[in-house]
């Protein structure tokens, strides 16, 4: 019965769209937007980073459920935008959530699945009864050089997930994960903007690893597409989970609620837990919910899913935090130089 106790999501309000971004480089916004199907993107406001944006998706999912955040054993960031190189992150949401001090706490990093691994390891304590809940969270607020192919879609947001076994609203059925050694996306220490190794990007990263994990996940479980209400993939774009889907044999129709990247971006650790999140906004008690994460370097986690009757009982309040749509309305355009700022883009003079 381990599985997901609550949720919660954040999204920064301020957005850029793409044809802002290729207005300022010369680009096409039509063969821009039409090769991504990515029209607007997340800025964080000046004051938020990747540590603000776990903390009130933690603060969401503890609103759904009346948790005592004493009993979060553990609590697991995952994340590529650290706000420091030394000094973890969890502990700050830890004890702005009132977790802390008895709680184990560390920064998870293996770019975009950062966020999945850290799930995978709050279910492992929680199985073996180490703990009662733990807090497992995708948070980022994505890097792109400017002019480079990235800044169309970095964007910044996050979910948050309470793991655990008393009464869950979705069990996790079963997980597994596929992992290589492929170099198609890398930031060096020190470094301000992540590289990337285009031709490595789409087969042999995404698509290799999204597919191996998600076949070896329907081969242990003995299902197959059919089985699933809903899948969510990890959404650098628009056009990469439609087709991994397509290929494996999921319908549009089923990916459609947590595919939200055209009007939020490519939030990196935070990506295919906020499709899940969304995914989650909408669910009913019996719809079953495959997921499929992806990170660089490169590897994909997938998940088993079964929302339960808990998600409509008095004890979960779904409607006491935003849902993903609800944050992604009344948002606030950005021209190029307000974004600049906001991503600090803009160095000033020391």
């Amino acid at each position: 019965m381990v599985g997901i106790i609550t949720y919660g999501a954040y999204i920064p309000r301020y957005r850029i769209k793409v044809e802002e971004i290729t207005r300022v480089w010369g680009a096409n916004a039509a063969d821009v937007t039409g090769g991504l199907g990515v029209f607007e993107k997340s800025v964080p406001d000046l004051d938020e980073d990747a540590a603000t944006i776990a903390v009130e998706a933690a603060r969401n999912a503890l609103k759904r459920r009346n948790i005592d955040p004493e009993q979060i054993g553990a609590v697991y960031v995952g994340s590529e935008s650290h706000p420091y190189a030394v000094k973890p992150t969890a502990c700050t949401v830890g004890e702005a959530i009132g977790a802390t001090p008895n709680m184990t706490a560390a920064d998870f990093e293996f770019a975009c699945k950062a966020g999945t691994a850290a799930i995978q390891t709050c279910m492992g304590l929680v199985k073996s009864k180490m703990i009662p809940y733990g807090l497992a969270i995708g948070s980022d607020v994505s890097q792109g050089a400017p002019g480079d192919a990235l800044e169309y879609t970095a964007a910044a947001g996050g979910a948050a997930f309470i793991i655990g076994n008393d009464d869950p609203i979705a069990m996790i059925h079963h997980t597994c994960s596929f992992t290589s050694d492929t170099p198609d996306f890398w930031r060096r220490e020190g470094q301000d903007y992540p590289r990337h190794g285009g031709r490595f990007t789409g087969d042999p990263g995404y698509f290799k690893h999204v597919k191996g994990a998600s076949m070896l996940l329907l081969e242990q479980t003995k299902k197959t597409p059919k089985n699933y209400t809903y899948a969510v993939f990890h959404q650098p774009n628009a056009k990469f989970p439609q087709k991994v889907a397509k290929d494996l044999g999921f319908t549009s129709e089923q990916i459609k609620p947590g595919l939200v990247v055209p009007k939020l971006g490519n939030t990196y650790s935070g990506a295919s837990p906020v499709g899940l999140a969304a995914t989650l906004d909408i669910a009913k008690p019996g719809d079953t919910i495959f997921v499929c994460s992806f990170g660089s370097g490169a590897g994909s986690d997938a998940f088993d899913i079964e929302v339960t009757d808990a998600i409509a009982s008095g004890d979960f309040h779904r409607d006491a935090a935003p849902s993903v749509q609800q944050l992604l309305k009344d948002p606030i355009y950005l021209d190029y130089a307000q974004y600049a700022k906001h991503k600090g883009k803009i160095v000033m003079q020391s």
